[in-house]
């Protein structure tokens, strides 16, 4: 059976993040979910030994994770500069782990554009120890939604179709479900949207060009961008996504996703029927019974 295709241009994509981290890497999206990263390794109660950042941008990740575990290791891309430290050069998509051989694994911000997400998730799931914990962090499904439709909109009206221009991100469920086929107990996964706003619709274009999260889907249009479609775009978003002070709204939607390798110490559910109280009573609400609708 054939390999099914690519959908991001990986070489492409690591390229343009050594761009913009030559340019001035735009991080003000990476400090707030390190900031959240340091708020719920707080709330976890162990210590753990070894320590990866798992290809995280920029330094924040690793400058946090160093302040708990000044062991911790960082896997960078292959096209990225050295951030000093213990770090090692590697893929995603191929840990160069042994199995059982970390405590815990970091990832912020990358994720969501590796090729093989369920396979990432196995590998990093047989890295860890028993009890280990995958802490992590990817852009979700509602991400430049108004980037998304204004672009369709436009080149709808200027060209008569429209092209990939941005990256299918995972809905929440999707990603819960993602942990538990790779095998991790006791899995969560929980969104944070954040709202961003710019003058206008070429400051968001600037800002993901220094994310360098510009387009790098395997199916985008590879002849440039007709300059009536990037107008009529952003009067599109300018349109439909303004606050009345004119200034214009981004999302992006955050999916953290936690799940630790099972042990028998872990909480477990109970088996159905040795529950010692009813939930209609907890609540204080009368149970129904299925098959009648009346009162028992």
């Amino acid at each position: 059976m054939n390999a099914p295709a690519a959908l991001f241009d990986t070489t492409l994509a690591r390229h343009r993040l050594a761009r913009a981290d030559r340019i001035g890497y735009a991080g003000f999206l990476l400090d707030r979910v390190v900031e959240d990263l340091d708020d719920r390794l707080g709330a976890v109660l162990r210590d753990f030994g070894t320590v990866l950042d798992l290809a995280t941008p920029g330094a924040g990740a690793g400058a946090a994770l160093a302040a708990r575990y000044p062991t911790a290791l960082r896997l960078r891309l292959a096209a990225l500069p050295g951030s000093g430290g213990n770090h090692i050069v590697g893929d995603p998509e191929f840990l160069p782990f042994a199995a059982g051989s970390l405590d815990l694994a970091v990832s912020l911000l990358t994720l969501h554009a590796v090729n093989d997400l369920p396979g990432t998730l196995i590998q990093l799931r047989r890295a860890l120890r028993t009890d280990g914990l995958f802490l992590g962090c990817l852009l979700g499904g509602a991400t430049l939604t108004e980037l998304r439709q204004s672009f369709a909109q436009a080149e709808s009206e200027i060209e008569g179709g429209i092209s990939p221009r941005v990256a299918p991100f995972a809905a929440v469920r999707e990603a819960g479900a993602l942990l538990q086929r790779a095998g991790f107990a006791l899995p969560v996964a929980d969104t944070d949207t954040l709202t961003v706003r710019y003058a206008d619709p070429f400051g968001l274009m600037r800002d993901l060009r220094a994310m360098g999260m510009t387009n790098v889907l395997t199916e985008r249009r590879r002849t440039p961008l007709r300059r009536a479609t990037l107008v009529r775009a952003a009067e599109v978003y300018a349109e439909r996504f303004s606050d009345p002070d004119g200034r214009v709204r981004a999302t992006f939607e955050v999916l953290w996703l936690s799940g630790w390798v099972p042990h028998e110490s872990q909480q477990k559910p109970l088996r159905p029927g040795t529950a010692k109280s009813r939930l209609a009573d907890a609540l204080g609400t009368i149970e129904l019974k299925p098959e009648t609708g009346r009162t028992p």
